[in-house]
């Protein structure tokens, strides 16, 4: 574990125990990183703001919850900023079809397991050599209907839109790329 991840887990576990300095010294250390992650999902600056208070909200409601085994503290962090901005999608894009929703979030968490996300381990530039390697390996389709589903919070609806493809191919690569994702990354 890297010292910056080190450092989140003993944030965490103080906040956990009430301590409110740590807390907001694990805002100062994360916030930055979970802020860029919820502008790129949201695209509005103002729904970014609301998602990471929220998100803060729930790691200060839930921080005994994390399970440094289970994962990477910024990993978890972000699990929790991503889940946020996707409910707050939903909530603010009603023309999304919320079964098809569900079902990719569903699909994601049964992937990437539910506090890990597919940057597990990456906090170190190891991690993300990884991940960039098993990203190439990945066929185009795969690669970008993974990210633009992960990193963007599209619909399985909005991919099929966006990439021209009907929505039952688009299920598949997002379902065959997490796969392959998986097996690539495997237990750490």
């Amino acid at each position: 574990m890297s010292a910056d991840a080190q450092q989140l887990s003993r944030l965490l576990a103080a906040t956990a125990a009430g301590d409110p300095r740590a807390f907001a010294e694990l805002y100062e250390a994360s916030s930055s990183h979970l802020f860029g992650l919820l502008m790129r999902i949201l695209r509005r600056r103002d729904w970014a703001e609301e998602a990471l208070q929220d998100c803060f909200l729930k790691v200060w409601q839930k921080a005994e919850t994390y399970a440094p085994e289970k994962g990477a503290p910024l990993t978890w962090l972000m699990t929790i900023a991503r889940y946020r901005a996707l409910d707050l999608l939903r909530a603010k894009r009603p023309e999304v079809n919320e079964a098809d929703d569900e079902a990719m979030t569903s699909e994601l968490e049964s992937a990437v397991g539910e506090t890990q996300g597919p940057l597990q381990g990456a906090e170190t530039m190891q991690g993300l050599g990884e991940l960039e390697r098993c990203m190439k390996g990945l066929q185009q389709e795969q690669r970008q209907s993974v990210l633009l589903s992960y990193y963007e919070g599209y619909t399985h609806q909005e991919l099929a839109r966006r990439m021209k493809a009907p929505l039952g191919t688009v299920k598949s690569w997002v379902r065959r790329g997490l796969q392959q994702l998986r097996e690539c990354l495997g237990p750490e």
